[in-house]
């Protein structure tokens, strides 16, 4: 009669607890649920005009002027646009100038904002609060307002049509010193006191304990900074004129034609820009995604 008592008595109170934790996963299934769909939105519009400009960059402009649209053209698609592109272009200088400038403009960028978020997370310093503050602060300031400074600065040094006046105005980047310095001051500081006891100074523990552990960060970073670099066209078009050192997004901007706006050369040409930048995410997204996990940035 007592173990018959018991047993419901007990399996009720096992029972009990698990009501909550099943309201609670269904709660989250259903949030997750929703996530997903939105994503699935967002994702949509942003992939309808990327669709839309690879259709209209394989058709005949005959097609892509016509009325009514359509997205498969009668006459089928054709590379006809591009080739034009290509022709009326030095696509391939272009090309060469933008992935340089590009690259040494993620390189020295990398320099300076890891060395300067490393100072201003480590070392105590005069003026260090108020250095940080005039950094917080520049953020706010449009690009824009610096063009005119800038361009005169380029005419006094002689870098006008040069790489070097393309390159050293895009190097500094405060918003880049501050991401890095949030993913600085995460760093336990146990282990540079370790490798201090161990006779290391600030340089070595720099390179040999810090940087190894930012690796996801530094690689978010290079690829914000490239991508940046590589679309940047106000900068290059100021202060080039030669069409040799044009920049790729300078460049096909340059390329008109006499019988007003040609939608298939246009989206070809656009095509051309984005697709070095498709193919650098696509191989780096992993980075992407872990750096800005890392950042610590939202709980600031």
């Amino acid at each position: 009669m007592a173990l018959s008592t018991f047993t419901p008595h007990s399996s009720t109170a096992k029972a009990a607890p698990n009501v909550p934790t099943y309201r609670r996963r269904k709660r989250i299934s259903a949030s997750r649920v929703a996530a997903t769909v939105i994503v699935a939105v967002l994702s949509f519009t942003w992939l309808v005009p990327f669709a839309w400009a690879t259709i209209t960059a394989f058709k005949s402009e005959t097609e892509a002027a016509a009325t009514p649209i359509t997205i498969v053209p009668k006459s089928g698609f054709t590379f006809d646009a591009f080739a034009k592109v290509l022709q009326q272009g030095n696509i391939p200088q272009w090309t060469w100038n933008s992935l340089f400038t590009s690259t040494a403009v993620t390189i020295i960028t990398l320099i300076i904002s890891t060395l300067a978020a490393y100072a201003l997370s480590r070392i105590d310093f005069k003026g260090r609060k108020v250095m940080m503050t005039v950094i917080v602060a520049s953020l706010i300031v449009p690009p824009p307002v610096l063009i005119i400074p800038l361009f005169y600065q380029m005419v006094s040094f002689h870098m006008i049509d040069t790489y070097w006046g393309i390159i050293l105005p895009q190097v500094i980047a405060p918003a880049m010193v501050f991401v890095l310095k949030k993913f600085f001051d995460q760093i336990p500081r146990e282990l540079e006191d370790a490798a201090l006891v161990d006779g290391a100074g600030r340089i070595r523990i720099f390179w040999q304990v810090v940087l190894p552990l930012s690796r996801p960060i530094l690689a978010a970073v290079a690829i914000f900074v490239f991508i940046g670099a590589w679309n940047n066209f106000l900068w290059p078009f100021i202060v080039t004129n030669d069409s040799s050192m044009l920049t790729l997004p300078v460049g096909l901007q340059t390329i008109k034609s006499a019988y007003g706006i040609q939608y298939a050369q246009n989206m070809a040409s656009a095509l051309l820009a984005a697709l070095p930048l498709i193919v650098v995410f696509l191989f780096f997204q992993r980075q992407i995604i872990k750096g800005i996990s890392t950042t610590g940035l939202a709980g600031t």
